[in-house]
């Protein structure tokens, strides 16, 4: 059973950056394809960033040239680099494997943006 864990979240104001990071136990990490999610009060969760088990990354168009997914197999991590922060993008983040089969989903990481 794979366990995530999301840090990096904090309150910061519009304009400003924060970067996420998600560690995940267990060795098979590395062969998965990974995503980052949000969910704002009120709304479905939603998947803003995605990385392939090779590297090859897509973005939702709301965080395009804002946002930046990356990770480091050697430490299970997946990070998510927010610049430009929007109060639109505040939600709780959450990592997990893209597509309809998921791990266990975390507790996830609030980010308030001020305006």
């Amino acid at each position: 059973q794979v366990r995530l864990v999301e840090s990096g979240g904090g309150l910061v104001q519009a304009g400003g950056s924060l970067r996420l990071s998600c560690v995940a136990s267990g060795s098979i990490f590395r062969f998965n394809d990974m995503g980052w999610y949000r969910q704002a009060p009120g709304k479905q969760r939603e998947l803003v960033a995605g990385i392939t088990a090779g590297g090859s990354t897509n973005y939702a168009d709301s965080v395009k040239g804002r946002f930046t997914i990356s990770r480091d197999n050697a430490k299970n991590t997946v990070y998510l680099q927010m610049n430009s922060l929007k109060p639109e993008d505040t939600a709780v983040y959450y990592c997990n494997r893209l597509g309809r089969v998921t791990f266990s989903w975390g507790q996830g990481t609030q980010v308030t943006v001020s305006s």
